[in-house]
This record gives C-alpha cells, sequence and structure tokens, in this order.
C-alpha cells in the first residue's frame, strides 16, 4: 500500500530586538535565535494515540483513514478498537441517519466478531431494518458480548418482526455469548421461552434487564430471570408482569441488594381500570432486602385507573405521571410515598393543588425535585411548598402557567419568594413563543 507522508510544521519566528522577549522559563525555545522547521510523520504515531484517535471516528471515516498507511491499517484491526461497537440500521427513504454500509457490517463480522463485547444496534421504525438487526445477530456465533442494546428511534421497528425470526436470532447470542451482563431489549417481542435459555447461559453474569413492553413475556419469565440470576442489580419491566412472588424473589437472602426497579404502568386498552394490587409486605421485604433501591414508576393511566395504586404505603422514589393524575391520587402520594425523591405531574386539569402540593411537602421528606405543567396551583400555596422543602429541593421545574396569582402574591413577587427560601435564584419555566 502506498504510504502517504502527511507534514506538520511547526515555524519559530526569529527573535527580534523589537520584540518582547517572553520570561524565563516560558516556552524556552522561542529564545532560539534561528528558524526551526519541525516535520512529523503521522505514520510514526504511536499505536496507542492512532487508537485512541480512531475510537472517536464514524466508522465510514474510521475505514478512510485505515487507508492512509500500512501503520494505520493495523491499528484499524486491533481488537481494542472493536469491543465497542454500535450498528445503525436505516433506510434511506423513511430516514435521516446514516446507516452503517452493508460492506463494513460483513468486514466486522467477518473478521473483528470475536472481538465484539459492547453491542448495540439502532434501527428506524422500519421492519425492513429491524429485520436487518436479527440477521446481523443470528450471525454472532463466534463472540462474547458483555452488553447488548436494541434501540428502536420510533416504533413500532422489532414489534413488527416474525417473533419466531426474533427469537431465533436473540438466542444465538444468549447461547454464545455466556458472560452477558446488561441487556436492553424493551419494545421487542421476546418471549419466556427465550428468558429461559438466557438464564441457563448467562446465570452468573447478568446484572442489568431492561425489557419493558414486551407482550410476550409473563410473570412466570421474568421470575425465572430473578430466580436464578442472584446478581441482577437492576430491572424494568411493565406493572402487568410485576408480582409479589417477584418481589419476594427479588428479596431472597442469595440475591445482591437491587439498586434500581423502573416499572412501567401503561395502559394498553384505553378504558382498562383493573389493575391488581401488590401487598404492602411484598415492598416492606423489598427494602428490608434492598433499603437504597431506587424504584422508578412512570405512569400513562387515565384517572379512572388509578384505583389500585397509592392505597397503602409504596416505596416508590420516582415518580413520572404522562397523562392527567387527579387529586386524589396525589393525596394519597403524599401520605403514603414517604421515599418520594422527585415528582413530575405533566398534566391534571382545572382544579388547583394547593393541598396536594403542601401535604406532599410535610411527608416527603426525602423530596429533591418537583416539574409541573398543564395544571394550577396558587402563588401562595407553591411559596409555602418551596419554604418546606427549602434548600434539599434541588430541582424546581414549573411552567409559569401553572402558578396562579392570589391575594398574597402576584407572579412578578414569586420569583424573589421562591429565590430566597432555595438560596439561589430561580424563575419559573416559559414556553418560547418562536
Amino acid at each position: 500500500m502506498k504510504r502517504n507522508n502527511l507534514s506538520l510544521v511547526n515555524k519559530i519566528v526569529r527573535s527580534s530586538p523589537a520584540v518582547k522577549q517572553p520570561k524565563v522559563g516560558f516556552f524556552s525555545s522561542l529564545n532560539h535565535t534561528h528558524m526551526h522547521t519541525v516535520l512529523l510523520d503521522w505514520g510514526s504515531l504511536p499505536h496507542y494515540v492512532v487508537l485512541r484517535i480512531f475510537q472517536y471516528l464514524p466508522l465510514i471515516d474510521r475505514a478512510r483513514a485505515s487507508s492512509v498507511c500500512r501503520k494505520w491499517n493495523e491499528v484499524f484491526h486491533i481488537p481494542d478498537l472493536w469491543r465497542k461497537f454500535e450498528f445503525e440500521l436505516n433506510q434511506s427513504a423513511t430516514s435521516y441517519f446514516k446507516s452503517t454500509h452493508p460492506d463494513l457490517i460483513q468486514q466486522i463480522i467477518k473478521k473483528h466478531a470475536t472481538h465484539l463485547q459492547y453491542v448495540s444496534f439502532k434501527v428506524d421504525s422500519s421492519t425492513e431494518s429491524a429485520e436487518a438487526a436479527c440477521d446481523i445477530l443470528s450471525q454472532l456465533v463466534n463472540c462474547s458480548i458483555q452488553t447488548l442494546g436494541l434501540i428502536s428511534t420510533a416504533k413500532p421497528s422489532f414489534m413488527n418482526v416474525s417473533k419466531s425470526h426474533f427469537v431465533s436470532a436473540l438466542t444465538v447470542v444468549f447461547v454464545n455469548s455466556k458472560s452477558l451482563s446488561s441487556i436492553k431489549i424493551e419494545d421487542t417481542p421476546v418471549d419466556d421461552p427465550s428468558l429461559k435459555i438466557l438464564v441457563a447461559n448467562n446465570s452468573d453474569t447478568l446484572r442489568l434487564l431492561k425489557m419493558s413492553s414486551c407482550p410476550h413475556v409473563s410473570s412466570d419469565g421474568i421470575l425465572c430471570v430473578a430466580d436464578r440470576c442472584q446478581g441482577l442489580r437492576e430491572l424494568a419491566l411493565n406493572y402487568y408482569i410485576l408480582s409479589d412472588e417477584l418481589l419476594l424473589a427479588l428479596s431472597s437472602e442469595t440475591h445482591v441488594n437491587l439498586e434500581h426497579l423502573r416499572i412501567d404502568v401503561v395502559s394498553e386498552n384505553p378504558g382498562q381500570i383493573q389493575f391488581h394490587s401488590i401487598k404492602k409486605q411484598s415492598w416492606d421485604a423489598l427494602i428490608k432486602h434492598s433499603p437504597g433501591v431506587n424504584v422508578v414508576m412512570y405512569f400513562f393511566l387515565y384517572e379512572e385507573e388509578f384505583e389500585a395504586f397509592f392505597k397503602e404505603e409504596t416505596p416508590v422514589t420516582h415518580l413520572y405521571f404522562g397523562r392527567s393524575v387527579s387529586k386524589a391520587i396525589l393525596g394519597r402520594i403524599g401520605l403514603n410515598c414517604p421515599r418520594l425523591i422527585e415528582l413530575v405531574v405533566c398534566a391534571n386539569g382545572l382544579q388547583t393543588l394547593d393541598t396536594e402540593l403542601i401535604c406532599i411537602a410535610e411527608h416527603c421528606k426525602n423530596l429533591t425535585a418537583l416539574g409541573l405543567s398543564e395544571c394550577e396551583v396558587s402563588c401562595s400555596a407553591f411559596i409555602e411548598f418551596v419554604r418546606l422543602c427549602g434548600k434539599r429541593l434541588t430541582q424546581l421545574s414549573v411552567m409559569e402557567d401553572v402558578l396562579i396569582p392570589d391575594d398574597e402574591y402576584s407572579l412578578d413577587k414569586v420569583h424573589t419568594e421562591v429565590s430566597r427560601h432555595l438560596g439561589r435564584m430561580w424563575f419559573p419555566d416559559v414556553l418560547p413563543v418562536w
């Protein structure tokens, strides 16, 4: 391969009596009375320097750079460069994102599959892209992948792929890797039998499993994971597969302390009002075993579907309401969620939340973050809420139209009073008008 020599020329200007001389010890090379020209051959750079540069380059640029010289081509094939890789699969007609070229994909599979350890697939909403990801997965037979992520930039993607095709491809990785520690397979047709294969081959290494919105997984499937994967520290799932048995399995003496439990509560069928309840004893067992666990709940329900929640003490730490939530439910949260750290309410309606917010401030002593939008709170009640929370309220994001002026405070005075209680400057958020 012909070598292209690129030169970096550093010119040092000749010192002159008319020019102020630099201080002693500061760039002493500038004191030279003659010009130096330093030629640096890029091909002589150490491998580890070129390797670090390559790690920041997109794949196509990395491939082009490998043709500069023989040494750069050698770096291009160093195993460390291929331990982490993201396959981008998009249809040019429907996506603005660049896609990994098919020829490069085949080269990676042929020459670097054994080096892959941290792999992710980013696909658009097309079925063709998801099927291409499955085809690649099915070829990863000689690999030791540690982390696997399947990311859909827009739904439905993987859910439109044949279930048998997807499961067959995924189990190839489950069977051959045997050292998987982190798996993100949300919004996919993964099922119970494939989870059993995962457990059979990776039970000693699995630490993180995210699989929300996987309709073919049952409570029995996730319970199998909890029973066998004693090192599992992070888990994300839908509420419909959360059970008392699962919480007790995660609380067993042989299981490590759970650090993060994310639960998505989604109404699959609008108008559905039958959600099961989790016993307080099961929650208590989890907290006793893992006292530092973050329990994160995302709600996408209609107001009439909340009946089963927060009737008893619930150890949730982070609460996000993506749809309207009633005053009654927010009142329950104030009384039954003592571990609450963060609360985000995206919509409520036209009834003010004065009493509910003050109750939350009084009883949720760990609360440090609040977000409010499309709801109403009087300025007086909001200031009282902030006064009760004080400086522990490190994140406060409230839209300006949420705050309702009253006889005591106007919008202009709110910013001053809130800033005083927080000990820092604060302003409500304003929706920009373009």
